[in-house]
């Protein structure tokens, strides 16, 4: 099971996480926050209050809003594939 090590606002809407199994990086969630648990983190003073809880080894924020994980890794994943290209 994959579990979050630590997390930090880094700008914008991007985080940076280390997962526990050896990975780490930024991960952009602009566009990737639906739901009503996610609006207010569309605003930067909330969503820059991003935090690990340790029970549960994931993402979280005061108002309750969480991502799990998996979430997380695939999020990360597909960035890692994106062509050099596509970045520019």
């Amino acid at each position: 099971m994959l579990h979050i090590k630590s997390a930090k606002y880094v700008a914008d809407y991007t985080i940076w996480v280390a997962f526990d199994d050896g990975t780490s990086g930024e991960i952009d969630l602009n566009g990737e926050l639906h739901g009503p648990v996610f609006e207010p983190l569309k605003e930067i003073a909330i969503f820059r209050k991003v935090s690990v809880d340790p029970e549960l080894e994931t993402v979280v924020w005061p108002n309750g809003a969480d991502l799990a994980p998996e979430v997380l890794k695939g999020l990360h994943n597909k960035k890692s594939k994106t062509p050099a290209a596509q970045l520019l």
